[in-house]
């Protein structure tokens, strides 16, 4: 069973840096310095959530307000909890942040490789392949409808 949840505690938000350290640091090779920054706080100047499985810490991502667009960020799934919608998870409720927010465009920068994965999510290339932390990745774009 899939549960999301905001982060509005420093519990969680220390889940969500020991996700992402596994994923981008240990498995990607992305150096431990690049992966965390000014944004990784509870001032509300970004979003953070959570995504369990089965009561457990799995998925984590997060959105800000980046040049007038509503900038997703850090998406990411444990190895073992692959493949079962997580990922769609995480980006579907990144999008209701950003309806709150009242953001309509949205954009990330989407490693190569998931190019596919956020097309099927309605997310548009809108740049040429550029590296990042030594992994190749596009700038993805989408124009946010009010209902989801």
């Amino acid at each position: 069973m899939i549960t999301v949840e905001m982060i509005d505690s420093k519990e969680q938000l220390q889940q969500a840096f020991e996700i992402r350290e596994k994923v981008f640091v240990a498995e990607q090779g992305v150096p431990l310095e690049d992966e965390f920054d000014e944004y990784d706080r509870l001032d509300g100047r970004c979003r953070h959530l959570l995504v369990y499985w089965e009561g457990q810490p799995a998925a984590t991502g997060r959105i800000r307000e980046a040049s007038g667009y509503g900038k997703l960020e850090r998406i990411c799934v444990l190895q073992p909890f692959r493949n079962y919608g997580l990922g769609k998870s995480v980006v579907a409720a990144l999008e209701d942040a950003a309806r709150l927010q009242e953001w309509r465009q949205l954009k990330l920068h989407g490693q190569t490789h998931a190019e596919g994965f956020y097309r099927k999510l309605g997310y548009s290339v809108a740049s040429p392949e550029f590296m990042e932390d030594g992994i190749p990745h596009y700038i993805m774009t989408k124009e946010l409808s009010g209902a989801r």
